[in-house]
């Protein structure tokens, strides 16, 4: 078969960074199937626009382009339905669907503010520019001053994962005993976050913390080899 990804690097091509893209590169390792990387940068839009999208990932299946972690999940589920199962069923689906959601305005959206600042170190000089421009735009205020206050939100950001905590005193998975892709989709954001920054996110003896670790560990070590801070 033939996959190739898009996928967001900086000046290191082997350190991938995109939540969004982790999303899919855990999915596409739970169906056993293998992509070719195509590394692309925030300046690089021209890259995918023929593929109808101005952001990653972008998934090419032989001649088909799909866009959006979301709906690459869903056809990697439906395409190759005789493979490990995403969801587990319709059930699972629409539930993930729920933490895909969840995923963007809590982790990534918390997750923002306590790594933003640290993102342009692991750019170009012309796409760092691009990432500070846009992203003071969007905030309204310059990246160290939307990142000064990190320490403090971070115990709010901890307190936002009760949720999680709470899952996992009857079941080790957002999925349930093994993961799945409500797990791929908030581990997508921690591993963001491990790649751009070295900044604490959790405390060791946080069952989060320990899920985590699971997850860098799966598929043979897969994001915990892929570069990244030891946080």
């Amino acid at each position: 078969m033939s996959l190739k990804l898009y996928e967001l690097v900086g000046t290191d091509p082997t350190r991938p960074f995109s939540p969004y893209c982790w999303r899919t590169r855990m999915a596409l390792a739970h169906k056993g199937l293998v992509a070719e990387t195509l590394p692309w940068r925030f300046t690089e839009k021209s890259a995918i626009a023929p593929h109808g999208s101005e952001r990653v990932p972008v998934l090419l299946h032989h001649d088909k382009a799909v866009v959006d972690s979301w709906t690459i999940a869903n056809y990697l589920e439906d395409t190759f339905s005789d493979r490990p199962s995403l969801f587990g069923g319709e059930g699972g689906r629409a539930m993930a669907r729920m933490i895909n959601a969840w995923g963007d305005i809590a982790i990534v959206g918390g997750l923002s503010p306590l790594v933003i600042a640290d993102i342009p170190k692991n750019l170009n000089e012309v796409d760092a520019a691009y990432f500070r421009k846009s992203r003071e735009a969007r905030f309204g205020k310059g990246l160290e001053e939307v990142q000064a206050s990190r320490d403090t939100g971070v115990v709010a950001f901890r307190k936002s994962l009760e949720i999680m905590r709470q899952t996992f005193k009857t079941q080790p998975f957002i999925g349930g005993q093994a993961p799945n892709y409500a797990d791929y989709i908030v581990f997508g954001g921690f591993q963001w976050a491990r790649v751009v920054s070295p900044f604490k996110l959790l405390d060791a003896d946080d069952p989060v913390y320990a899920w985590r670790e699971k997850l860098l560990d799966a598929f043979d070590g897969m994001a915990r080899k892929s570069p990244g801070h030891t946080v």
